[in-house]
């Protein structure tokens, strides 16, 4: 065979060696098509060309870094964005195929475990979720499955099981009951008291209530619901009933929070009733959304009927988790920021964002428009409204004028029994900074003028209301 000749037998296989991704653009095309919206397009497009039309309709969202509506975390180092990037297209629920992927949400787990005081972190059971609401769908059902082996002669038969909780819980709880066939009961507010009642919490159990959820820090006004109030309230009660009830304590954003800023605070697993904790580690544990993190205090609260054992891509794997397949992106995402900052670290970042909610909320409250609910001094985020003698506009007039400087701020009614009221909340996070709240007041304040002169509120309907649940 002469050098450099190749064979001349024909190669029906050759072709598949080209990505169909890798086409000619054409230049005429790529200014005249307009591919449909709402169908697949008949043919490819240039990369350039279908990344410009994606961009360029995506600039028409909010800027992520001044939605103060969102408890979701918006800046991560560069470093982060890099190993999310080359860990995007692993699988998280193969383990067998990713172990070392595996093994860093195993670690989690465990410093997860140690920070919220497990008794024996090595034996805590948990996993990573893709958000809170996936953890406390696995808490609640792992609160319920124990509460039916208990009373496996009434149920289903005779009993309806009930779960108590605050009517300021986020909306999965909702969900969880709807699609669990749980009853909810829910302690309304009362006054100035936006969130769970111990005594109301303890008055509403009965023989078929499978646990009490707690909120570390509720979404209406960043406040702590008394964890180890209720729990003492349940220990009364069952010293006179003989209801043994559990918490879940619902700390999607408080559990990454309270370890850090709040050591005299005791909320977690060093209250005996506490049987399960769920976090979103893309709030306040700093990381890009998706992620969360359920933990049971050992493994005899999560019945182990609830463990699937899967013979998944070549290996037996334990989960019980909802979802499967998704990205282990977020996962390193995690494990990455555990390892940067530490418990100092993570002291330093949340003790300089409650400062500057803090600060905030005495900047707004010294205008003289409007009353402080909360100050931040929880959750780095405080709750506001008008005040009494405003009567030219209301919150909803507020919201809809930041929105037009670019700052989202959600307004929105309390639920029962405070409908009377309306409220702004803001949410500070990790790359709110000072100089952006600098900027946030100048504007609220050339703001306030206009406002100030209308004849009265221009907002009152209730569809004005912006969703704060995230």
């Amino acid at each position: 065979m002469p050098l450099h000749k190749g064979p001349d037998e024909p190669q029906p296989d050759r072709r598949l060696a080209l990505n169909p991704f890798y086409g000619e653009a054409n230049p005429v095309g790529g200014m005249t098509d307009a591919p449909p919206r709402h169908r697949l397009p008949d043919g490819p497009l240039p990369p350039m060309s279908a990344y410009q039309l994606v961009h360029d309709e995506l600039m028409l969202d909010g800027n992520s870094r001044l939605n103060l509506a969102t408890f979701v975390t918006t800046w991560m180092e560069p470093q982060a964005g890099v190993l999310m990037a080359e860990c995007r297209d692993k699988n998280m629920i193969d383990k067998d195929e990713y172990p070392r992927t595996a093994e860093l949400e195993r670690r989690c787990v465990a410093m997860l475990a140690h920070l919220w005081n497990a008794p024996d972190p090595s034996a805590a059971v948990g996993c990573s979720t893709t958000g809170s609401s996936e953890a406390c769908m696995l808490a609640g059902m792992a609160l319920k499955r124990r509460w039916a082996t208990r009373n496996a002669g009434r149920y289903p038969g005779s009993a309806r099981p009930n779960l108590v909780m605050g009517v300021n819980v986020q909306v999965c709880w909702e969900k969880f009951c709807a699609f669990w066939e749980v009853e909810p009961r829910l302690v309304p507010m009362e006054g100035d008291r936006f969130h769970l009642d111990p005594r109301a919490a303890a008055d509403l159990c009965d023989e078929n209530t499978i646990g009490v959820v707690a909120v570390l820090g509720s979404t209406f006004d960043g406040s702590y619901e008394p964890v180890a109030e209720i729990c003492a309230a349940l220990d009364a009660l069952q010293e006179r009933t003989g209801l043994d009830i559990p918490v879940h304590v619902d700390g999607a954003s408080g559990a990454m929070i309270a370890p850090f800023l709040d050591e005299h605070l005791v909320w977690d697993f060093r209250l005996p009733r506490v049987s399960s904790i769920n976090t979103s580690g893309h709030k306040y544990g700093l990381v890009y959304p998706g992620v969360g993190w359920a933990l049971w205090r050992s493994s005899a609260e999560l019945p182990e009927e609830l463990v699937f054992r899967v013979n998944y891509l070549g290996g037996d794997m334990p989960t019980f988790a909802l979802n499967f397949s998704r990205p282990g992106a977020q996962v390193v995402a995690q494990y990455y920021t555990f390892l940067r900052l530490g418990r100092e670290g993570y002291r330093a970042v949340q003790q300089t964002t409650r400062d500057v909610a803090r600060a905030l909320a005495e900047r707004i409250e010294a205008m003289g428009d409007f009353r402080l609910l909360t100050r931040g001094d929880q959750l780095p985020v405080f709750a506001f409204t008008t005040a009494p003698e405003v009567t030219a506009f209301d919150v909803f007039d507020v919201s809809r004028r930041l929105r037009e400087r670019g700052w989202l701020v959600p307004a929105y009614t309390f639920p029962a029994n405070r409908q009377d009221l309306s409220v702004l909340r803001v949410v500070c996070r990790n790359g709110f900074s000072a100089d952006l709240a600098q900027l946030f007041v100048e504007d609220l304040h050339r703001l306030l003028p206009e406002l100030r002169s209308q004849p009265h509120p221009l907002s009152h309907d209730k569809q004005a209301a912006t969703s704060f649940h995230h």
